[in-house]
């Protein structure tokens, strides 16, 4: 449960650029994921994804959605992944699954090394993906071959 003076935390650019502040104080839960697409888009060994809900950032203000760009891809479960980047710097900064029906998921995956002031639990986050994993993570952290079952 979030303290009661607990504010919403700043997300930033690389650039500067595209600033927002998170939904809520705090994430719902923290993703590190390993798969190879996260490894592509961080340049290294996995991606951290801070989720919260949609609401309070969709609909996106006009200011903000000047400011990305959007790149679309298919995931393996037939679902589409609207990535949220800043068109200056080429900054990720969020991304947002949109089911096969067409429905936007009620939350939003917003890049970890964006948000400023993040509490990162020392990695003990959930760690997904872990088939492609190129490192080892400690067994007594939670971690799944591919997504928790709770997200399937």
């Amino acid at each position: 449960m979030a303290e009661p003076d607990a504010k919403p935390l700043t997300v930033r650019c690389q650039c500067g650029n595209v600033s927002f502040t998170t939904p809520t104080a705090k994430p719902i839960t923290l993703f590190f994921c390993h798969c190879t697409e996260c490894q592509k888009q961080t340049s290294s060994a996995f991606g951290t994804s801070a989720i919260y809900t949609s609401e309070g950032l969709f609909p996106l203000e006009p200011d903000l959605a000047g400011r990305l760009g959007v790149y679309n891809r298919h995931t393996e479960k037939g679902r589409t992944m609207d990535c949220y980047f800043c068109s200056k710097c080429g900054s990720r900064m969020f991304h947002r699954i949109v089911d096969a029906d067409g429905k936007p998921r009620q939350t939003v995956s917003i890049k970890g090394g964006c948000i400023e002031g993040l509490e990162w639990n020392g990695g003990r986050g959930m760690h997904i993906y872990m088939r492609s994993a190129v490192m080892e993570i400690p067994a007594e952290w939670e971690q799944y071959d591919t997504l928790p079952p709770w997200m399937k």
